[in-house]
Formats: structure tokens, sequence, C-alpha cells
């Protein structure tokens, strides 16, 4: 799998641009910018028969998973940037905020259950890593021991507003009082026999 450089991944998107500001793209995009080294690090780890689901922002993540330029380049002038999909590369984004994590953990669990080598990839935005969705994928995935792995793209925005006006971010204090304790007199569910009549 050819891997892109940061100038070739910047000047992608810098193209997709000016082709937007000149009314030549069909649909919405989200472009990236700044991003580049993390990426490039991050995917010195995804083979090629590795999965990626990705977010609304996605050029990047299907060029480095090998997506040719100008296939995707067509398709964000088609309209369709915030929906890239390509079953031949293992590659799937989603314009919904919160739907692609669980997609990529029952994926994972597929993939665990088949005996599968290969690995899910899940990028998620930091607005979506507050939601309770990506909290439960997370947890079901660890619970299973699944083979994938989430990054959370943390570029502070929620939409158009600041992620931590929005939600609020701050050291987290638990406002929940847990326990621990044992019933030794009564099962966990239903009744012991004698309190059954038997």
């Amino acid at each position: 799998m050819k891997t892109l450089s940061k100038e070739e991944l910047i000047a992608f998107e810098e193209g997709i641009a000016e082709a937007a500001a000149r009314g030549e793209v069909k649909g919405p995009i989200h472009l990236s910018y700044g991003n580049e080294d993390q990426l490039l690090k991050i995917f010195e780890g995804v083979k090629e028969e590795d999965w990626v689901f990705s977010t609304h922002r996605n050029h990047y993540h299907g060029l480095l998973k090998g997506i040719p330029p100008a296939w995707l380049k067509e398709e964000i002038f088609a309209g369709f940037s915030m929906t890239i999909s390509s079953p031949k590369h293992r590659f799937y984004a989603s314009a919904i905020v919160g739907d692609i994590a669980p997609i990529a953990v029952g994926t994972a669990l597929g993939l665990k259950l088949k005996g599968a080598a290969e690995h899910v990839w899940c990028f998620v935005g930091d607005m979506f890593a507050e939601m309770g969705a990506f909290e439960e994928s997370v947890k079901y995935a660890e619970r299973h021991d699944l083979p994938i792995t989430f990054v959370v793209e943390d570029n502070g925005v929620s939409v158009v507003t600041p992620t931590q006006e929005t939600w609020g971010l701050r050291p987290r204090v638990s406002k929940v009082v847990r326990y621990s304790y044992k019933n030794a007199r009564y099962p966990h569910a239903g009744v012991q026999r004698k309190y059954a009549g038997f």
C-alpha cells in the first residue's frame, strides 16, 4: 500500500477547497489540516487487509488506506464527500455522528468469530467521543477483546461550536456513589427453593 506524503495530503485538500470555492463540488465537505503527522504515524500500523471506519471528515483516512486520489476526487465532486465507501479498500465513512463506532465494533466481532487476522480502525471526532454510543462501543470492544482500535481526533470543535463550551469538559468527578456488597441470602434473580414453595 503506497503511502502519500504530508505534502501530498495537504495538496489534495487544497485542491478540493479551491474546487469547492468555484462551486464545482456538489455537496458539503469537511476538510482536514494540521493532523497529517499524527495520521501518517497511525497509518504505519494499518495493514492493507485491515478495515477503516471514518466520519464525515474522511479524505485523509481514505487516501492513507490506499484509495486512489483520482477516484476519491470524483466521489467528492459528485457530492459523496461525507459518505465515502470503498469495499475494495475496506473503507467506510458516514456523515451521521455516532453511528460508525457500533458498525466498526460489529465488524470487529465478526472478524473475531471467524478467527480472521484483520484489524479494525475506527476514527471519531472529539464531539462523538463524549456521547454514550462511543462509551458503549468501547466498553463492548474491551469486554470482548475485539480486534479494534478507536482513534479520537480532537480538533476542539463540535460541529461549529467549541467542544469545551458545548460539553463543559473538565476532569470528570463522578456524581455516582458506588459500593460493593454480597447478597448471601438470595440468588441474583428469582428466589431460592425454600421461598418458592418447594
